[in-house]
C-alpha cells in the first residue's frame, strides 16, 4: 500500500498496515513510512 508521507514529501511504501474506522465512519489504512518511520494515513474509497 502507498500513500503521502508529509515528512519525505513524495509518496512512499506504508509498513505494518492495518484497516481502521475514523470517528466520522470512513475507512483508511494507518502505517508506517517505510523510509523515515512517520505515521502515514491513507483514506479508502466508501465502497
Amino acid at each position: 500500500m502507498q500513500g503521502y508521507c508529509v515528512k519525505c514529501r513524495t509518496k512512499r511504501n506504508m509498513a505494518d498496515t492495518e484497516k481502521v474506522t475514523m470517528k466520522n465512519g470512513r475507512a483508511a489504512m494507518k502505517g508506517k513510512c517505510e523510509t523515515c518511520g512517520t505515521g502515514m494515513y491513507k483514506i479508502l474509497g466508501n465502497k
